[in-house]
């Protein structure tokens, strides 16, 4: 088991902490260190002192299940930690058996799961999704009996898109005894060149979303390109859809993408698939293999590649480059009515509250996308206005999925 002094920690978990006060807000940037830095925080508080109660929280389950829940769980294990915890994967809880803590991971989406409970420290990530009400009711339940020395303590961890919200608005404005760290990606040592130069060209491309993602200041998020999507729980996803495809954006430093689109009753349904950075061509084909189980079904991928498409036609797939007309595209995505998303994926609708149209410095909009976190984005883009490009223009889903119409391996692209 590695101590203490050998795992790496940022200035943010340092100021986390130390501090002393009963709300620790942490607003920053893309890649700041905040939700690595806190979810050591909490990995240090499970492991020392005795009898601590620990709460780490999100709106919703399925969103904690692939964040928090997922960061400190990968964390134990790379600590050579996990084997001394009692994991219950029933409740999602974590047990320190030599001193007695116990870490719970539970959403509040439905507050009433947590109106009898007591902790001692509390996070909340992605603190931005919950409103003022459940704000209070987390602080009421920061009542956990605490040894000598100890605080009982309210973490919250967001990108502060809006300068309005309650977060501002009610506690920083207004509230004292809170303390705000604020971080950007300077503040983690280990971020990646090449994602910096992504942070650094916001500059020039989009000032607001340079001052929101690369400064960690407040702004406001406008322009937004997709208004016309909700989510829906796991519980009431439907079954046997009537055609299903798949769109597929290429990366290596940047995430390769993977969005299946499945039409049921002529509704569009959307899921995120693949989100990983790192991959080579084999890799990402071994991963397609485990992902798409009916390799008849369409996939339109990123024409910027054609060798990696024809190996993974080779492999097997229904894989075909994509038209990538960008403003007829989004028009297109635009024109659907209600898309729903599937609520554990936490990138695709990331990439939709933030998908916007690009703006000067002088604050002009441009008719074109800003180019940040748009992966999935462009995926989705490529599967559905390919496949209504070949199909029929104008046609309805029904009837375009419905055709039973194949594509020609020699189709002029």
């Amino acid at each position: 088991m590695k101590s203490a002094r050998d795992i790496p920690v940022t200035r943010i978990f340092k100021e986390n902490r130390n501090a002393k006060s009963g709300v620790v807000i942490n607003r920053g940037g893309a890649r700041s260190s905040k939700s690595h830095s806190l979810g050591q925080l909490f990995i240090s508080e499970l492991t020392t002192g005795k009898n601590k109660l620990l709460l780490v929280t999100r709106k919703t389950f399925p969103s904690l299940r692939i964040t928090a829940y997922k960061l400190i769980i990968d964390l134990l294990k790379e600590y050579n930690y996990y084997s001394f915890c009692n994991h219950n994967k029933t409740e999602h809880s974590l047990t320190w058996p030599s001193n007695g803590n116990w870490m719970l991971f539970s959403s509040l989406d439905d507050p009433e799961k947590i109106k009898s409970s007591q902790w001692n420290k509390i996070w909340m990530e992605e603190a931005t999704d919950f409103t003022y009400d459940d704000f209070r009711i987390l602080q009421l339940r920061l009542s956990g009996p605490r040894q000598a020395n100890e605080y009982n303590q309210l973490f919250m961890s967001f990108n502060p898109i809006d300068a309005f919200h309650w977060i501002k608005t009610r506690l920083i404005d207004k509230e004292f005894g809170i303390k705000e760290i604020q971080s950007t990606y300077r503040d983690n040592p280990f971020l990646s060149s090449t994602y910096i130069d992504i942070l650094l060209a916001l500059k020039d491309t989009d000032p607001n979303y340079w001052k929101i993602y690369g400064e960690g200041e407040w702004g406001i998020l406008e322009n937004i390109i997709y208004r016309n999507w909700d989510t829906i729980h796991p519980d009431w996803w439907p079954d046997n859809f009537d055609n299903v495809i798949y769109g597929l954006d290429f990366g290596f430093n940047s995430p390769s993408a993977l969005i299946e689109i499945s039409i049921k009753d002529d509704e569009i349904y959307e899921r995120e698939r693949l989100y990983e950075s790192g991959l080579t061509n084999t890799e990402l084909i071994e991963k397609l293999h485990d992902l798409i189980s009916d390799k008849s079904n369409y996939l339109f991928a990123d024409t910027a590649e054609p060798a990696r498409i024809e190996e993974i036609a080779q492999a097997g797939f229904n894989v075909y480059p994509s038209d990538k007309s960008v403003k007829d595209g989004i028009d297109y995505v635009k024109s659907q009515k209600t898309i729903h998303i599937h609520q554990e994926s936490e990138n695709l609708i990331k990439e939709k509250r933030g998908y916007k149209y690009k703006e000067t410095k002088d604050g002009q909009v441009l008719d074109e996308p800003l180019k940040f976190n748009d992966h999935l984005m462009d995926a989705e883009r490529y599967a559905l206005y390919t496949f209504y490009m070949l199909f029929g223009a104008g046609e309805s889903w029904e009837g375009s999925f419905g055709v039973g119409q194949t594509l020609s391996s020699g189709a002029d692209w």
